[in-house]
């Protein structure tokens, strides 16, 4: 439901806000198809100079729907897939993004970090990629810039084993720009976007241009892309999706390799 998304835009600052926190702000194809639809109207919009991405509640998000993944690896499908819409919309975003994050961001919720020019974490954010865990792999180019930002090892270890990092090692390994105290987490990212917004728009642009390729980025989103939408039909994917609903760990070992 779109209004699971707010928009707010006040002082140069648009904040988009995932507002479902009794189902973890996990994030559906309509709340894609509406942060999408914000992010691409900002770049024609001279009152958004900035973005600010939060989520209600304890949490930022605990990552995609996990009933849509189950209802397309069951053999169900849907429309537009608005994922890939917000996917793009990021990649081509030429206003300066923050995102302020407390408690889980699971899967899309850390690799959507990489992509934002800012992140504050509060001290109890926990940022995690459990991709291989649901017999998935990797999106948002993060297969490219999680490596690159964090190195080989400790990217492969969040990817394949699901490994959770805490505030204090995201900001030691690069992946944040302030951990503060959860009571100050709103305030100190507001603070930034304010700083941000009274910026010449033009030179943040182009600064922002020259430090990312997007074709580059968009390349690798079109694989992991391809790669993902085979995963989900997969007896692993399944397996892994018909485990969570029954609330029991997956036996990948019974399947054949």
């Amino acid at each position: 439901m779109t209004e699971h998304v707010v928009v707010e835009k006040d002082k140069g600052i648009l904040t988009l806000t995932l507002a479902r926190p009794d189902k973890k702000n996990a994030l559906t194809n309509a709340m894609y198809g509406k942060l999408a639809d914000a992010i691409e109207a900002a770049e024609t919009d001279t009152a958004a100079r900035v973005i600010l991405i939060r989520g209600q509640g304890d949490m930022f998000t605990g990552g995609n729907d996990v009933g849509e993944f189950a209802a397309i690896a069951a053999g169900g499908g849907r429309g537009e897939q608005h994922v890939h819409r917000f996917l793009r919309a990021l990649v081509e975003c030429s206003r300066p993004l923050i995102a302020a994050v407390q408690g889980r961001a699971v899967g899309i919720g850390t690799t959507m970090l990489l992509h934002c020019d800012l992140v504050v974490l509060a001290d109890n954010a926990l940022l995690s990629t459990p991709f291989v865990s649901l017999a998935l792999v990797p999106e948002a180019a993060s297969s490219l810039l999680l490596p690159l930002r964090i190195g080989h090892g400790r990217a492969y270890e969040m990817f394949a084993l699901g490994e959770t990092v805490s505030a204090k090692n995201a900001l030691d390994w690069g992946l944040a720009n302030r951990v503060v105290p959860l009571d100050r987490l709103y305030q100190t990212a507001g603070e930034l976007a304010a700083r941000l917004a009274a910026q010449p728009v033009g030179a943040l642009a182009a600064t922002k241009r020259l430090m990312r390729r997007a074709d580059a980025l968009a390349a690798q989103i079109a694989a992991e892309s391809e790669c993902f939408a085979e995963r989900l039909r997969t007896a692993e994917a399944r397996e892994a999706f018909t485990a969570f609903a029954e609330r029991r760990p997956p036996d990948f070992m019974k399947l054949a390799s």
